[in-house]
């Protein structure tokens, strides 16, 4: 069975979250500030389920497991990447992600986490967090012990459709009022620096991880001073980002400019994140809502879209 495999989200509470991913996505939210969307994952801290066709029920992590022929018999003990949309009603924690000999050695055999955004929304005059100033890891200490935040911590304006690729080591945030698409190694490893000393409902602050930050800091790091996309759409695909663990393109579907997108991959991971329109995979056609996530399995053949909507694709 090569159907497309439709993706039911799981969503995460966090103290910075909002509503948005309610109102601008039509998704049934838990009640609170929700801050993740997880739309394709198979960790264990968000296992998605399967919705409708032959796998109707099963969670990605089964699917992965059981039936590995669908992902091209890739190797490897879980299901590589992990796609979200966050909703940052107020600012995440400053923080940096291990790589994958780290995460393995000092968490469990986790994966490391390489990540890449897509912004989908900004508030005006935005900005975020990627890269750092210190030269090194005494520098890195002194400044954090000291507060010296302005000084330590690159600052980049952001607009609705910018890119950032965020590999392990490098410290960063997302800010305020920006709705992003995120796609990363399947990995809930994140060691928190600075969390503007915010109390959670309980009134605790929440755990900081200087020690391991020290420990992953990439010095060697060039800080962007923009995410502007330059790379060329051709027959409306942009290839954002090309990474050892993951590929992403961002497509755009008009009503009179369809794309067929070629699926040689072991598998792809499609989200519409604007607009609305449809797939026609196998001979079956299949309507995408705006907020739709779905896998494209290894024998599924190309993708017809059509329609008016932006999907963010990635595969291995």
């Amino acid at each position: 069975m090569n159907d497309l495999i439709f993706i039911q989200p799981v969503f995460h509470e966090k103290l910075w979250g909002g509503r948005r991913l309610e109102s601008d996505y039509g998704y049934e939210l838990p009640d609170g500030l929700v801050g993740e969307c997880w739309a394709i994952s198979a960790h264990p801290n968000g296992d998605c389920h399967i919705v409708g066709g032959a796998w109707d029920g099963c969670t990605l992590s089964e699917l992965w497991a059981d039936h590995r022929e669908l992902f091209g018999g890739l190797e490897g003990e879980q299901f590589p990447l992990l796609i979200k949309i966050l909703d940052a009603q107020d600012d995440l924690s400053i923080q940096v992600h291990p790589n994958d000999d780290y995460a393995y050695e000092h968490e469990n055999g986790s994966l490391g986490k390489r990540e890449c955004w897509y912004i989908l929304d900004a508030k005006e005059g935005g900005d975020i967090v990627v890269g750092q100033r210190a030269q090194d890891r005494d520098e890195f200490a002194q400044m954090v012990d000291e507060g010296r935040w302005d000084d330590l911590l690159n600052k980049v304006p952001i607009a609705r459709g910018d890119f950032f690729q965020i590999d392990p080591g490098t410290v960063h945030a997302i800010l305020g009022g920006t709705l992003v698409l995120e796609t990363q190694q399947s990995s809930d490893v994140t060691y928190r620096v600075y969390d503007f000393d915010r109390r959670q409902p309980d009134g605790s602050l929440r755990e900081l991880h200087i020690a391991q930050a020290l420990d992953v800091v990439d010095f060697s790091v060039k800080a962007p001073e923009s995410g502007t996309v330059t790379a060329p759409e051709v027959d409306g695909v942009t290839h954002l980002v090309e990474t050892p663990n993951y590929a992403v393109d961002r497509v755009v579907v008009a009503p009179d400019a369809p794309v067929t997108y070629a699926q040689p991959w072991p598998f792809l991971n499609v989200s519409v994140v604007e607009g609305s329109g449809s797939v026609t995979a196998g001979g079956t056609t299949f309507e995408l809502p705006k907020g739709t996530h779905f896998i494209a399995p290894v024998d599924s053949g190309d993708l017809a879209f059509a329609g008016d909507m932006q999907l963010i694709v990635s595969h291995v």
